[in-house]
């Protein structure tokens, strides 16, 4: 049977543990779905594999088209995309707009939006009224690099109360899910003690309700790992190696043999 975001927000009061992963294709959708992944998330991480340095320069046709891909490979698990960098800031109609863009032509089930309190939460309110489900984003957040850089947040008392602040905020406008990136280990178990919605953590230690990584992270295909990131395999050199070999039989006259 297909996760629904009703069984998400259960899980939690039931203390089973979400598995999430990212796709952008529809061959690493379908092996994940087949893994028995809960959440499928189409990240804007995207845009490092598209060869750029931050995920701002991603566009929402671009989320869109990688989306319809993902979906064809999701039986399962939720899927959930990511609104990339000013598609839904500008104003509530433009988030409104450019969430129910996602919803209708990629068949994704939710979005993800970067932030907190203030305007955010009041975006978040407005696209869970007219019906689109939302997960949430606080910590580190990508799209706000140029502001934060990559480095961990909430070590402070002050920047961890605001993050605490964020996510409560969040959770009152109606978000079914939070994720908590980079943030330090007992704030991520104050947050997920405080909230009654899971919480998805990304370097935010074993207390979240749930973790998620990059599957290219995971499957040790990235060039640089974030210092989160666990590395399963490293596909990287095996794939290397076997183009290597299969270059080296092709100029030897060894293939096709």
């Amino acid at each position: 049977m297909p996760v629904t975001i009703q069984q998400v927000i259960q899980w939690k009061q039931l203390g089973r543990t979400i598995v999430a992963l990212t796709a952008w294709d529809y061959i690493t959708a379908q092996l994940l779905d087949a893994a028995g992944v809960d959440i499928v998330l189409v990240g804007d991480s995207m845009a490092v594999m598209l060869g750029y340095e931050t995920t701002l320069p991603i566009t929402l046709d671009e989320m869109i088209y990688h989306a319809k891909a993902v979906r064809r490979g999701v039986k399962r698990a939720l899927m959930v995309v990511d609104l990339p960098f000013l598609t839904y800031q500008e104003s509530i109609q433009q988030a409104i707009h450019s969430a129910g863009r996602v919803l209708k032509e990629t068949g994704a089930q939710a979005v993800k939006v970067e932030g907190g309190y203030g305007v955010m939460a009041e975006t978040v309110a407005r696209l869970v009224q007219v019906g689109i489900p939302v997960m949430g984003h606080v910590g580190l957040t990508p799209q706000s690099v140029h502001q934060l850089g990559l480095k961990q947040q909430g070590k402070t008392e002050d920047n961890a109360e605001r993050i605490l602040l964020e996510a409560m905020a969040l959770e009152k406008a109606g978000v079914f899910s939070i994720v908590l990136e980079h943030i330090p280990s007992d704030l991520a178990l104050h947050i997920t003690q405080k909230l009654s919605i899971p919480t998805i953590g990304i370097g935010a230690s074993v207390h979240c309700d749930g973790q998620v990584l990059v599957t290219s992270d995971l499957l040790g295909l990235s060039e640089r790992q974030p210092p989160f990131a666990k590395v399963y395999t490293n596909l990287r050199e095996t794939i290397i190696s076997a183009i290597a070999k299969y270059s080296t039989e092709v100029r030897e006259r060894k293939f096709p043999g």
